[in-house]
C-alpha cells in the first residue's frame, strides 16, 4: 500500500525547530513550508493548498489560538495540530476549543507526530465520506447515513421500502429507470412484473413528497419505461413529465 504524500505548513517562531521539522517531514515524502508568524501562515493558507498545519502556541504578534481559530474558519477540513512546549490540561483544552484536531508536547517523536497525522487524515476522510451521504433536490434533503429525509425543513415519515425507492430514485437524478429494475433492486430479484405493486407506492410516496401530487416536480413518469427522479432547481420539465400513474406500463 502506498504511503500517502502530504503537504504541511510549519508555523512556529522558532527557525531551528522549523529547520529540524521542515528536514524530517521532508526525507519522509512531504512537501513542506514554513512560516514563522500566524499572519505569515495565514496569507501562505490563502496562495497555497495543504493538508496539515502544524503550529506552536507561543508566537509573537498574532498568537497561536488566535491563529489556529482563523485558519479553522477559513479550512474546516485542514488537520491542525498544535506542537507547544505548554503541557496543561488548560491549553489543551483551549487549544482544541480553538479547532484544533490534536495536540502533541514538545519534544515529541517524528513516528508519533506522523501517526497522529493519519489519524487525522482517516477522520477527515470519514466525516468527508459520511457528508457525501446527504442527497438534496429542489427542497427535499435526504440523509441516507441518517436514514431520514426532510421537505423544507419538515421532517417526512417514510416506510422502509419509501425510503428504499426514493433513495434509488434520487442517485440516479435525471435517468430514467425501469420499473423492472426499481422492483429487483428494492424488492428483490423475484419481483420485476408487479408494475400495479410499484404505482401504488410511487403514488403514496408522491403524497409525501410532493407540493401536489397530481403534477408532481420530483418523481415523473417515464411512459412504458418507468420513473424519473427530476431536480426542480435544474432542467426544465419535459412535457411528458405531468402524466399520472394511470398511463399504462408495458
Amino acid at each position: 500500500m502506498s504511503i500517502p504524500s502530504w503537504n504541511i505548513l510549519i508555523v512556529d517562531d522558532e527557525p531551528a525547530f522549523r529547520r529540524t521539522l521542515c528536514k524530517s517531514l521532508t526525507v519522509a515524502g512531504h512537501a513542506v513550508e514554513e512560516a514563522s508568524s500566524g499572519g505569515e501562515a495565514i496569507d501562505k493558507l490563502a496562495h497555497s493548498s495543504f493538508q496539515f498545519v502544524l503550529l506552536d502556541l507561543n508566537m509573537p504578534g498574532m498568537c497561536g489560538l488566535t491563529t489556529c481559530s482563523v485558519i479553522r474558519s477559513l479550512a474546516p477540513r485542514l488537520g491542525i495540530v498544535i506542537l507547544s512546549v505548554r503541557e496543561k490540561e488548560q491549553d489543551r483544552i483551549a487549544a482544541l476549543n480553538a479547532g484544533a484536531d490534536d495536540y502533541l508536547t514538545k519534544p515529541f517523536g517524528l513516528r508519533e507526530l506522523v501517526a497522529r497525522l493519519h489519524a487525522i487524515a482517516r477522520r477527515i476522510q470519514t466525516e468527508h465520506e459520511e457528508a457525501s451521504q446527504i442527497l438534496r433536490a429542489g427542497e427535499i434533503e435526504m440523509d441516507l447515513h441518517g436514514h431520514s429525509v426532510r421537505r423544507s425543513g419538515e421532517m417526512l415519515h417514510l416506510t422502509p421500502k419509501e425510503f428504499e425507492l426514493l433513495a434509488f430514485l434520487m442517485k440516479n437524478e435525471g435517468s430514467p429507470v425501469a420499473h423492472t429494475t426499481l422492483l429487483r433492486t428494492i424488492w428483490g430479484p423475484s419481483y420485476g412484473n408487479e408494475s400495479h405493486y410499484l404505482r401504488s407506492f410511487v403514488k403514496t410516496l408522491r403524497k409525501k413528497i410532493e407540493a401536489d401530487p397530481a403534477k408532481p416536480a420530483y418523481i415523473l413518469t417515464e411512459p412504458r419505461i418507468g420513473y424519473r427522479f427530476a431536480n426542480p432547481n435544474g432542467a426544465e420539465l419535459h412535457a411528458t413529465e405531468e402524466l399520472s400513474d394511470a398511463e399504462s406500463i408495458e
